[in-house]
């Protein structure tokens, strides 16, 4: 089943083609044509992204480091949490724990991804 309703209308998109076009080449070119949107879609979504992680990094300390600072309040939470120093409502709701752990994973996640990508940029996009 597909994750996002692009995928999902590229897949209607090629099923209808298979369908209707009974010429193989012309159904084949009209496939590629569906794919090559489908990345160019894709690609404006990602240069969206890069603008914004862009003007984040550019802006002031805060605007650098909320995500970080987000993170590192997770840790101290889940911590205090670990050795009984947790505030009532953690220690009351263990949906919210379990939610932390979630953001914090997600975010490690994140983190490690991210670096090992910076890490291989300049390999995979030399700056000339």
């Amino acid at each position: 089943m597909a994750h996002d309703p692009i995928t999902a209308g590229l897949g209607l998109v090629d099923k209808f083609i298979g369908k209707f076009v009974k010429d193989k080449d012309l159904a084949e070119e009209l496939r590629a044509k569906a794919r090559s949107e489908d990345f160019n879609f894709d690609l404006q979504e990602l240069k969206a992204k890069v603008s914004v992680i862009l003007a984040e990094a550019s802006g002031g300390w805060l605007q650098r480091n909320w995500r970080p600072l987000t993170m590192v309040w997770f840790s101290v939470l889940l911590g205090m949490y670990w050795f009984g120093y947790a505030p009532d409502y953690l220690v009351n709701n263990p949906e919210t724990v379990d939610q932390l752990f979630d953001l914090l994973k997600l975010g490690i996640g994140g983190y490690v991804v991210g670096r090992s990508a910076e890490k291989i940029a300049d390999k995979w996009n030399p700056k000339s």
